[in-house]
Order: C-alpha cells, then structure tokens, then sequence
C-alpha cells in the first residue's frame, strides 16, 4: 500500500530499528516505547485490521506468535512475562492500519485487561 507506513519501512523507504527479519515478517523497535523493551511484529503482507484476516492468514498469524515468543527470549523478558498486544480498530487503539503486534516487557506493566 502506498501511504502506509509499515509498509514504506518493509519497502526500506522509512528508516527503523530493525531487531529481525525474514521472508514473512520484520520487527522493530517501536519509536514510542511504554516499556524497556516494546518491539512489533509486522507481517510482510498488507492487512490493515484483524477484522481482516482470512482463513489463508492462519500460518502467518501463528508464525508472528512463534516470533512473539522468539523475540521475548531473546531480549529476556520470558521468564517474568510480557504483552502480546494487537490493537484493533479506533476504539482498540490502532493508529495505524497494517495489523503488527505489540511485544512489550521488561517492566512491571500495570495495564490489565479482564
């Protein structure tokens, strides 16, 4: 997508701070980190909302969960936990609409979702 921002940071054309990359998915620091360690999973593949998954989505999704869980190793925050956040929508908070999910540990976090 054009004026998408991820986008234009998988395309290279937006520098970040890339921490992995494959042929699926990158992640990268988040600019406004709310915890020591706040990085995002993005997929490769547009999809602006998790509304707008399809079946076929299914192994990508599971594969952004298997980097979650990489990505917490190895910058150390499995052991006392983490988030794992996807923000959908406006009213779930989502600013920008290409699904990336919310890996955020390192510090006690106090937000609770029951």
């Amino acid at each position: 997508m054009e004026n998408c921002i991820f986008c234009q940071v998988i395309e290279g054309r937006i520098p970040s701070r890339k921490v992995y990359e494959d042929s699926d998915v990158i992640v990268i620091e988040d600019l406004h980190p709310v915890a020591p360690v706040h990085l995002l999973i993005i997929p490769r593949k547009h999809i602006p909302t998790l509304t707008d998954v399809t079946p076929e989505d299914q192994v990508l999704l599971g594969k952004i969960m298997l980097v979650a869980k990489a990505m917490a190793d190895k910058t150390g925050i499995s052991e006392k936990g983490f988030k794992a956040v996807f923000n959908v929508k406006q009213w779930g908070g989502q600013s920008i609409y290409h699904i990336h999910l919310h890996v955020v540990g390192g510090a006690p976090l106090h937000i609770h979702v029951a």
